[in-house]
């Protein structure tokens, strides 16, 4: 068997055209444009990227941005006023705080800070919890992403066995929560467990997010099963490698994200939807 692709870039493209269309509509209606406000703070090459990317996106489907490039020395007493004063801010649906922070700063009491209507990671506690609930808001962006890449396979998931390896807040705990919500019967692996593989090997579908290249091979995977792999890392090289060792995963699996092409696009884009969604329950 080889597996088809799953190509998040391609459907990414599209769902961008649709909000840029979405976008033109609030303006032509006369309405504000949905506004983004990304937070950097230091200087990470790889955060450095992906906000500049992000700025890209706003200017490219005609939202409103405001990045913040702030010095790693940023005090968290400051850090968390400039997100107050967003909060505050009526041009401001999203509001983004690049990962990873200096170590000084305490994450989680930045996330809590954040408007919980302006969370478009989906990261602060409400947002958790009501996915937590089965009353989804705006939902983690990857996991967001996934469940919309799973739709292109044309597979109903509801009754299927997925198992997802890894268990960090920003994707394993919430992708098994979307699994729940789709119906699927979810096991969660993690580095304490006893047999990742054969947890694995039992599901129809298998969500890598740990970060280690090469961690789940070929014989770890179920025929047939849908695989997508959230793991990226940046080798000596500069190369991009997944969890997942692709070469032996595509010869046993029906459906498999490449890296990178995959999971990343739709990350973007599911934060994208999630600040027109903000901005759409907001008055103009």
């Amino acid at each position: 068997m080889t597996a088809q692709i799953l190509d998040g870039r391609t459907l990414a493209r599209t769902l961008r055209a649709q909000l840029k269309s979405s976008v033109q509509g609030r303006l032509a209606a006369g309405q504000r444009p949905p506004g983004l406000a990304v937070i950097l703070v230091g200087n990470d090459p790889a955060s450095e990227i992906y906000v500049r990317l992000k700025r890209r996106d706003c200017d490219e489907l005609g939202y409103h941005s405001n990045i913040q490039h702030l010095s790693e020395n940023i005090s968290q007493e400051d850090l968390e006023e400039r997100i107050v004063v967003l909060n505050e801010d009526p041009t401001i649906d999203g509001i983004l705080v690049q990962i990873p922070l200096p170590p000084h700063i305490d994450g989680h009491r930045i996330i809590d800070r954040i408007d919980p209507t302006k969370d478009v990671d989906g990261f602060h506690p409400y947002n958790i919890g009501r996915l937590v609930l089965r009353r989804p808001a705006l939902r983690p962006g990857t996991p967001k992403g996934i469940m919309q890449l799973l739709e292109q396979t044309g597979v109903a998931i509801r009754g299927l066995d997925a198992t997802i390896i890894g268990a960090s807040n920003h994707v394993g705990r919430p992708m098994g929560l979307e699994l729940l919500l789709a119906g699927c019967t979810v096991t969660t692996a993690h580095k304490f467990s006893k047999d990742a593989r054969e947890a694995a090997r039992s599901a129809d579908i298998v969500v890598s997010a740990v970060g280690k290249p090469g961690l789940v091979k070929g014989d770890w995977i179920k025929p047939g099963a849908i695989v997508v792999d959230v793991g990226i890392t940046r080798d000596d090289a500069g190369k991009l490698h997944g969890d997942v060792v692709f070469d032996e995963a595509a010869e046993i699996a029906s459906w498999i994200t490449p890296v990178p092409g995959g999971v990343g696009p739709m990350t973007r884009v599911a934060m994208l939807q999630n600040t027109l969604l903000a901005a759409s329950d907001k008055p103009a």
